[in-house]
């Protein structure tokens, strides 16, 4: 009997070694940077402060002729400001000022541990402060819940939002990707991963869930999701528009689209145009 103590005993504290090997894994891999870079408009590229004594690598493309605005970009978690580009290049075309940077932890930005959505949303909020002026905010995946609730708490300085792969609630969006990476992994440390993070960030995970920041947006918000998507699937972005006031969002369903792949779609440009269209802005 006290074999079997001692082996459960042994088990347990691998298992307990494991999730806290985990719980810091996930917060710092994959990084997959995209090399991609502007071509078009003229191009500044700087480095801007960030919180906490760190740094983002920040592009700006200005159009030929007269802005119409300036869309500001946030990549995904693991990526960097190359990941916006392809979107960026479109409101370029458009005749729109592009701004993208990398948030800390990612690209040529900043080290920052413990990367989370609140920590993205302040990469945006430092872009805004550079910039000076309001802008229409554009997130993609974990940049959609940094963007959220930067303009929840930035009433005034975003004109339009545009979430792009989000999901609605972030214990719910957690649990999907983990199983999204390895069925094992979501089912048999995924709870104890979030029971973990949980304590890390003081019970304050599903607090900065988009569903619960939505109700309190003023603003027009447009809605992107694949059709496809198995990270985060359709429903996420379902329940996400429902929860905002009603007839506050829109959701354009990218047919065929997986997770990262909307903007390569049939439909997304008159989709995304139709929508700037019925909600002009004015610099």
């Amino acid at each position: 009997m006290e074999l079997f103590y001692g082996v459960l005993s042994l088990i347990a504290a691998l298992y307990i070694a494991l999730v806290l090997v985990s719980v810091y894994v996930v917060h710092q891999y994959p990084r997959n940077p995209v090399n991609d870079t502007p071509d078009w408009g003229r191009i500044i590229d700087e480095t801007i402060p960030a919180q906490n004594g760190g740094f983002l690598e920040v592009w700006r493309i200005e159009p030929e002729g007269k802005s119409k605005g300036i869309v500001l970009f946030a990549h995904g978690w693991g990526r960097n400001r190359g990941r916006m580009v392809g979107r960026a290049r479109i409101f370029g075309e458009w005749g729109f000022t592009a701004v993208i940077h990398s948030a800390r932890d990612h690209g040529g930005s900043s080290r920052c541990k413990f990367m989370n959505a609140v920590k993205f949303a302040e990469d945006i909020e430092s872009v805004m402060d550079w910039i000076g002026k309001p802008v229409l905010l554009y997130g993609h995946s974990a940049g959609s819940a940094g963007a959220i609730i930067a303009a929840g708490r930035n009433q005034g300085r975003v004109k339009i939002l545009f979430l792009e792969a989000s999901y609605a609630y972030t214990k719910e969006a957690l649990r999907s990707l983990y199983r999204w990476f390895n069925t094992f992994f979501g089912v048999f440390f995924a709870p104890a991963i979030l029971f973990l993070m949980d304590i890390l960030y003081r019970n304050n995970i599903d607090s900065v869930s988009p569903a619960h920041i939505a109700p309190g947006i003023r603003i027009p918000v447009m809605l992107i999701h694949g059709e496809k998507d198995a990270r985060f699937p359709l429903r996420f972005a379902q329940k996400l528009k429902n929860s905002f006031v009603s007839g506050q969002a829109e959701l354009f369903v990218a047919k065929g689209a997986d997770h990262s792949d909307s903007s390569c779609t049939p439909g997304y440009r008159e989709a995304v145009r139709n929508f700037l269209d019925r909600h002009p802005v004015h610099d």
